[in-house]
């Protein structure tokens, strides 16, 4: 059985145009098995090698309709992966999110109530406001405190290269550089609208030791994106020495000739009036000259700072208060 299972729905490749159909090439996994874990919280499970090293851990479904990171997991599972030193934990984050996933209408299982991944600041984590994503990180919170280093797994709307976000430490640098694979690095700040789980607490603290880098594999719903999502997780151990260079070897594919970083300097966020962009933008397009528009905000343009700057991830519908678009520098 392969470990990328697919199909293909009816419909037309939707590019930018929200009224067509997205195509939806993967089929989500059945995780029902992995429900009881070993570790008293549903869906994670830890591997403990025996042997000293340290505590990573693999995240997948933070959004519900992203089913790569579960797909990749799923795959580690069937293939017996286990560490050669330290522990390794595999999580499902929003699962309640995941079971309500619709080939049919697969944006709508993005969240229930709120974006799991904008919540994680301690004045949300221990304050009295409810939802369903809040309950699932507060159970999860201490899961993510004992780690070491997270890869979390995400994909996109648009049809975009893959790119690893590492935060704004050298340390998320370095990772990123070690695991050789994506192509793009992105170094950032995160959203106005709240908090990522790669910049809580000491992931993102400068001082620290721990890390998190958050990997976007490509369009949610293609094949590929199932593809570099297992290949990121084999690449994040192996950059830790934590598995045998021999069982990834046949899924290590892609290693990037030369790796590109960016240099996130600000984040454009839609306001109460209607965004619109410029062009069709998927994201990582160079925009050579300062002063070209990338859209508008209401009447308002939006025009590049800089010459040279990276459209890094620009929404596909974008909504006030929620970032349309980060700008970055491109490093020589």
């Amino acid at each position: 059985m392969p470990l990328i299972d697919t199909h293909s729905s009816p419909g037309a490749d939707p590019g930018l145009d929200p009224a067509l159909p997205p195509v939806v090439e993967l089929t989500p996994p059945d995780i029902a098995p992995y429900r009881r874990g070993n570790t008293g919280v549903d869906y994670v499970t830890t591997l403990d090698s025996g042997r000293d090293g340290p505590h990573l851990l693999i995240n997948a479904l933070v959004h519900g309709n992203e089913l790569s990171g579960a797909i990749a997991i799923d795959g580690l599972f069937r293939m017996g992966l286990r560490p050669s030193r330290g522990r390794l934990t595999l999580a499902f984050a929003n699962t309640a999110a995941y079971a309500t996933f619709d080939p049919a209408h697969p944006y709508l299982s993005r969240c229930l109530d709120e974006d799991f991944n904008r919540v994680w600041s301690p004045a949300l984590l221990d304050g009295r406001r409810d939802s369903v994503e809040l309950r699932r990180a507060r159970e999860l919170r201490p899961v993510y405190e004992s780690a070491d280093a997270i890869l979390d797994l995400h994909s996109m709307s648009n049809d975009t290269a893959p790119l690893i976000l590492c935060g704004r430490t050298a340390r998320g640098r370095d990772l990123a550089v070690r695991m050789g694979h994506p192509a793009w690095i992105v170094a950032d700040e995160g959203h106005a609208s709240g908090r990522r789980l790669i910049d809580y607490g000491g992931f993102a603290a400068p001082g620290g030791v721990r890390t998190a880098l958050l990997v976007e594999c490509g369009q949610h719903w293609r094949k590929e994106t199932a593809a570099v999502a297992l290949e990121s997780c084999l690449r994040f151990l192996l950059a830790f020495d934590a598995i045998d260079p021999a069982l990834a070897a046949p899924h290590l594919r892609r290693r990037a000739d030369r790796q590109r970083f960016v240099e996130v300097t600000e984040a454009v966020t839609a306001g109460e009036a209607e965004f619109r962009f410029a062009a069709p933008f998927v994201g990582m397009e160079v925009l050579e000259r300062a002063g070209t528009p990338i859209g508008w905000d209401g009447d308002r343009p939006v025009l590049t700072p800089y010459d040279g700057c990276v459209l890094i991830m620009p929404a596909r519908r974008p909504r006030a208060g929620q970032t349309a678009v980060r700008l970055g520098r491109l490093e020589p």
